[in-house]
């Protein structure tokens, strides 16, 4: 799974899951940089670094082996949670895993080297293991 190797503070503070700043679209990371084709948010959520790796699981099989493959965001956000029956109070839980913040427009995954309609299947089958609405598009 992704994880920082380092971080400067350990816990973040919690934030907004539904605020106006992240409904509001992406301004970095809204065109194609490295590949062809590319999966584009539409919507916003927080991605966790294990929906980061089944994606790119799925993405790396069906793209085949001649593809090439980039991962646009990173999870450096900790995810923190409280032990199971543990009472309210008592501090905030341990780090639990790390998220990252998506909002509408950015792009997270690029690929290149293979055909269209394999690139568009693969983008597609990554696109399901996101709580993401997605869309695949194309360098013009």
């Amino acid at each position: 799974m992704l994880a920082p190797k380092k971080t400067a503070h350990r816990k973040w503070q919690t934030g907004r899951r539904r605020g106006s700043r992240l409904v509001r679209p992406e301004t970095r990371g809204l065109s194609l940089a490295f590949g062809s084709y590319g999966l584009k948010a539409m919507t916003q959520a927080r991605l966790s670094s294990n929906q980061l790796e089944a994606a790119r699981k799925s993405l790396t099989r069906a793209a085949g082996k001649s593809a090439k493959i980039w991962i646009r965001v990173f999870p450096d956000r900790p995810r923190t949670q409280k032990a199971a029956e543990v009472g309210m109070g008592s501090g905030k839980g341990d780090v639990a895993g790390y998220v990252f913040d998506v909002r509408p427009g950015r792009i997270l995954f690029e690929v290149d080297g293979a055909s269209e309609a394999m690139s568009r299947e693969a983008l597609r089958k990554a696109g399901t293991k996101l709580p993401v609405k997605v869309r695949i598009v194309e360098r013009h």
